[in-house]
């Protein structure tokens, strides 16, 4: 199964909030990530989420540190596989929905990615 994690990111020269949350996606040899203001709350109302270029695969196996070129400090929040389970599309690269069952140590949880023309959302059933 593809792997996942989602990093808390702090400090980025170009985040004005100065934390946000990456999640991160294996999808072949890359990671397919999104920016996420806030993580999404189980039944809570959705997050935006902006797609980000794709990330090398060593992020998925990051606990936490420095980002090179003085991008800030990013820790591993979550990390396992996940299965997608619903999407428009074969390749998780070209979808514009996914609907993917994140499972962790002990725990598995249902998030939504979907892109309506200008924005990503992500729930979490």
């Amino acid at each position: 199964m593809p792997r996942f994690a989602i990093l808390e990111h702090t400090d980025a020269p170009d985040d004005p909030a100065g934390r946000h949350y990456d999640l991160l996606l294996e999808a072949g040899d890359v990671c397919r990530t999104w920016r996420l203001a806030e993580l999404p709350a189980p039944g809570g109302p959705p997050v935006t989420a902006v797609e980000l270029p794709p990330h090398r695969l060593a992020w998925l196996d990051h606990v936490a540190g420095e980002v090179s070129g003085g991008r800030g400090y990013a820790r591993r929040i979550t990390a396992g596989e996940y299965a997608v389970t619903a999407s428009d599309a074969a390749n998780v690269m070209a979808a514009t929905r996914l609907s993917i069952v994140i499972t962790e140590a002990v725990d598995s949880t249902r998030v939504v990615l979907t892109y309506d023309a200008t924005n990503w959302i992500a729930t979490r059933e």
